[in-house]
């Protein structure tokens, strides 16, 4: 082979594959429907961005300082000079179209999703791609916690629709401007002892974002961290009643969750409520998704100040967990309904304008087109699944009729080609 994909970057396949049977399209058609029917259950509408966004855009909204725009973005430089990058999530994008197009003037509370590919320039691993298709909901214009438990109670039961109950939902706060800066400086009194035994990454997080030594997953700063002051500690009034006001309305939901207080999620804009959902499933990436408020971002993006919550959710990894977890579902059948079986050049040109007639009929059909021999044809039918045998040969062409096979029961029928249609629709029913 010349060419392969480029690494962890997969090909979703239209057959099951013999390996990874999740990249199958029939499955991720399955999930992306489910996903759609919940969201347009909960009110929400579909918006879809371009897969290239101005690089500033992102270096203002998830931050210079973060790994995403650091190490991880494919960046790239058009014609006009001007610096582009592959979106690496979805939520700026949402944000930029919003106010490009003024939409919150219109719906003062806006409430939208998406179903997109994403791109990172990160280390590969098993549910760790460098494209990616992430779930995303988003909802603008409103400050209730109420709203945030609707965005997490609507994440937690698409995981339960699909199958996945093996699910644990970890919640925190990560606080606002007003009291964030006391805490940021409380962690780095606290870490500045022991950062010379600390990795390189949290060494430059000490700088430029503190918080972001608390998501380290090296096994000694782990151990370093586990005594840090929690930031719940730390909140303002507003935010904590906030987080109080979250916990009581997952109560009333029924929506079982935890609080991780070193939680604090991979980007600046987040303000108070920072969730993730995990999966045994997954083993070591045992994160589904996850989100959060960011009430400063619109206006950080030069739109009106207006309040936000949403999540990301990676498609991938919840194929994956549905395969480790066994979970089996019937994927959208595209057998075609009929198979035209020809014998002769003239019966061929009889079979392609029969074909014509029935796909016009809204019937899904299809024929050999390499020469086979009938036996072959039919085996071929079989084996793409087709529940209905249409066999002209030159007799049929002779008493202008066609012989029909039903696949599932071995019936054989003739029908004259005038009622073709209306056979085949009959047959439908039955």
């Amino acid at each position: 082979m010349p060419f392969s994909s480029p690494p962890y970057m997969n090909d979703v396949l239209p057959y099951p594959p013999s390996g990874n049977t999740w990249l199958h399209t029939g499955r991720w058609r399955w999930v992306e429907e489910r996903f759609r029917q919940v969201c347009r259950r909960y009110g929400y509408r579909e918006i879809r961005t371009p897969i290239l966004e101005l690089t500033d855009l992102f270096v203002r909204s998830v931050g210079e300082g973060t790994d995403i725009v650091s190490k991880e973005m494919f960046n790239l430089v058009d014609r006009g000079g001007r610096r582009l990058t592959l979106k690496p999530e979805g939520t700026a994008p949402v944000v930029r179209a919003i106010i490009e197009h003024e939409m919150l003037a219109a719906h003062p509370l806006l409430k939208l999703y998406y179903i997109g590919q994403n791109f990172r320039n990160e280390r590969g691993q098993k549910g760790r791609y460098r494209q990616h298709q992430q779930l995303g909901v988003e909802a603008f214009g409103s400050a209730d916690p109420a709203l945030d438990a609707e965005v997490i109670e609507l994440a937690v039961r698409f995981y339960r629709e699909i199958g996945i109950t093996d699910q644990q939902l970890q919640i925190n706060s990560v606080g606002c401007p007003q009291c964030r800066p006391a805490y940021r400086e409380e962690l780095k009194q606290y870490v500045k002892p022991t950062l010379s035994e600390m990795c390189g990454d949290c060494k430059s997080r000490y700088e430029v974002n503190p918080l972001r030594m608390l998501d380290c997953k090296a096994p000694h700063d782990v151990e370093i961290l586990s005594g840090a002051p929690k930031l719940l500690d730390w909140l303002c009034e507003d935010c904590g009643e906030h987080f109080r006001s979250l916990r009581r309305h997952l109560e009333v939901m029924s929506v079982p969750h935890q609080i991780a207080p070193q939680l604090v999620r991979g980007f600046d804009y987040y303000t108070k409520t920072a969730f993730e959902i995990t999966s045994g499933g997954l083993g070591s990436q045992n994160a589904l998704g996850g989100g959060g408020r960011y009430d400063g971002l619109v206006e950080d993006c030069g739109g009106p100040a207006a309040p936000g919550i949403g999540f990301g959710l990676g498609m991938e990894r919840c194929l994956i967990a549905m395969d480790s977890l066994g979970i089996e579902f019937e994927t959208e059948d595209e057998a075609p309904a009929v198979f035209l079986v020809a014998l002769g050049e003239s019966a061929k040109s009889a079979a392609v304008g029969l074909l014509t007639k029935i796909r016009g009929a809204g019937i899904s059909a299809d024929m050999d087109y390499v020469g086979k021999s009938l036996k072959a044809q039919m085996r071929l039918a079989g084996k793409l699944g087709a529940r209905l045998v249409l066999l002209i040969g030159e007799n049929e062409l002779k008493e202008g009729v066609v012989s029909f096979r039903n696949m599932m029961t071995s019936q054989q029928e003739t029908v004259p080609q005038s009622e073709v249609i209306q056979r085949i629709q009959s047959w439908a029913m039955e």
